[in-house]
């Protein structure tokens, strides 16, 4: 499965941005896909994650409240909406799968290429 970001770019504080993931290949209903972004000297963080099957949904402290994870199966494509964007939300955000939840990064195999986010102040 190759997976494919897009929805980035330059926006404002305050400001929205809707993320998209469109995978090739099928994603099995037992899959989790997730949401990282990488800041530059950063690790690479764990920011949301959806259950492909069910869709149950998980959130970083850092964005619950301001972000929404979702899918539509028909696109086999995962969204993410992040609003009331911040200054330290800046970073190059990547889509990932495993075949169950986790925070950890090395959990998840077929990341994308990622996409950058960048929100001035």
């Amino acid at each position: 499965v190759q997976l494919v970001e897009s929805g980035g770019g330059l926006v404002q504080a305050g400001g929205s941005l809707r993320l998209s993931c469109e995978a090739s290949g099928r994603i099995y209903s037992s899959a989790v896909m997730g949401w990282f972004r990488q800041a530059p000297g950063k690790e690479r963080e764990f920011v949301a994650a959806i259950r492909w099957g069910v869709g149950n949904t998980y959130y970083a402290d850092s964005v619950k409240g301001r972000s929404t994870i979702s899918r539509d199966k028909a696109k086999n494509t995962v969204y993410m909406q992040l609003d009331s964007l911040k200054p330290e939300d800046t970073a190059v955000y990547y889509c990932a799968r495993s075949t169950s939840y986790s925070t950890v990064a090395r959990e998840y195999g077929n990341w994308g290429q990622g996409t950058q986010v960048t929100v001035s102040s």
